[in-house]
């Protein structure tokens, strides 16, 4: 049986890539920030859905307030929800938020509830 000899391509690897990203992270945090939604900004879009949902708020001056307390409610459970999901991953301003944010919509619904 015939030997056959066994041809190896060197392997390239373009590392020009690294220095782009690393470049990339170090620039400017703040400029990839602003493009992009925080989870503060998520937090308190689903809190002003709740309020909208609650007739706290209306998109515009001329359209009448609609009320919908179950879509209010599942939007205060959602918020509940990612607290516990999230406790211990959040940043102080996260935690502050949510311990803010949550009591008073519970209120405001309550207070709809009772109304």
């Amino acid at each position: 049986m015939e030997e056959k000899e066994v041809h190896y391509t060197k392997k390239r690897v373009d590392e020009s890539w690294k220095e782009s990203v690393s470049k990339d992270q170090g620039a400017a945090p703040e400029a990839k920030e602003k493009g992009r939604l925080s989870f503060s900004n998520f937090i308190s879009s689903l809190g002003i859905q709740a309020l909208m949902h609650m007739g706290e708020l209306s998109t515009t001056s001329n359209e009448k307030v609609q009320v919908d307390l179950a879509a209010a409610q599942e939007m205060i459970d959602l918020l509940l929800m990612l607290k516990d999901k999230t406790q211990g991953n959040l940043t102080p301003e996260e935690a502050s938020l949510f311990g803010s944010l949550i009591p008073e919509l519970q209120l405001k619904f309550v207070q709809h509830k009772v109304a």
